[in-house]
């Protein structure tokens, strides 16, 4: 995994990558494809400039989106598009790419598809099924039309 378990190291990669890039300062490979996520996210920025958000839970429940998870999930999308991994994966979002004509749009959709193989993994305490991943992203570039579910 790229940043552990550990939640506070994650959200610190973030706010660390985000403050070099509003100061000018020379980031690292990872920090750059952090900023632009984070850059592609404005509605998350004060979140990441804020000390506190580093302990804060987000509590779906309550309405809340946890923007370090889906800023994570992003870049993780960003990572398995230029190592392929699993295979197959950067054609598939391609062809969600070409369906919507909206990058970004392409990526919440396809997240959606991670988010349900994570959440099932977590569920039942097995690594994610990357043939379940896979074809679910492949079928939203199949889709005649975007209907967002």
């Amino acid at each position: 995994m790229l940043f552990g378990s550990d939640r506070n190291a994650l959200r610190r990669t973030f706010t660390e990558a985000w403050r070099r890039r509003v100061l000018g300062l020379v980031l690292e490979p990872l920090q750059a494809r952090i900023a632009q996520v984070v850059e592609a996210h404005p509605e998350y920025h004060a979140a990441v400039q804020d000390p506190e958000s580093l302990d804060r839970d987000y509590v779906p429940e309550n309405g809340q989106t946890n923007p370090f998870l889906h800023m994570a999930m992003h870049l993780a999308l960003v990572e398995q598009r230029a190592t392929d991994r699993p295979s197959g994966i950067a054609r598939a979002l391609e062809l969600v790419d070409l369906k919507l004509r909206d990058p970004h749009a392409a990526e919440h959709a396809a997240m959606e598809c991670l988010g349900r193989v994570m959440w099932e993994a977590q569920r039942v305490g097995t690594a994610p099924d990357e043939r379940i991943y896979l074809e679910c992203v492949r079928q939203l570039g199949r889709r005649r039309r975007w209907d967002g579910a």
